[in-house]
């Protein structure tokens, strides 16, 4: 079987962006499916973060956000891939972005939250550096909610 290149281009964007707009509506869907019956999807999107935007050609497939919780601290907001295109190393990519975007802004903790019931996540964090923390910020009681962190150390040239 020939294996097929694509090319995965990662760009800037805001958080209302038709494209992060509809990339966050289909977590929104997704995640309210996973976890029918509670209230644990995030609600709307902070205007306070940055978006990445990864498109295949001019096709938005997925987005990450970074939003400042303090000095040198930030959260990974938004994470998402639509599903036709996950287990391409989108998600990673986008994850190493969003660390260089934070690098740049001199953050030095990045912190993310998960849900218990998304193990492929779950995986990439702990497999990109990531260790649980306790829950911090509005995930403090949440019981579905899993988090994460990460230091991060400039880039030396």
């Amino acid at each position: 079987m020939k294996q097929i290149s694509v090319s995965i281009e990662v760009s800037p964007a805001s958080y209302y962006d038709p494209a992060v707009v509809a990339l966050c509506a289909e977590q929104q869907t997704e995640l309210e499916e996973r976890y029918a019956g509670t209230d644990e999807a995030p609600q709307g999107i902070d205007p306070e973060a940055t978006f990445l935007v990864a498109r295949i050609g001019r096709e938005p497939v997925g987005c990450a956000g970074l939003l400042p919780l303090g000095p040198r601290m930030a959260e990974v907001t938004r994470m998402y891939v639509r599903p036709i295109h996950r287990g391409q190393g989108i998600s990673r990519l986008l994850l190493a972005r969003v660390e260089d975007l934070a690098r740049e802004r001199e953050v030095r903790r990045l912190r993310l939250e998960t849900g218990d019931l998304q193990p492929e996540s779950i995986g990439l964090y702990q497999s990109a550096g990531y260790t649980r923390v306790p829950a911090y910020g509005r995930y403090v009681g949440s019981p579905l909610s899993l988090c994460f962190e990460k230091h991060l150390w400039p880039v030396r040239s």
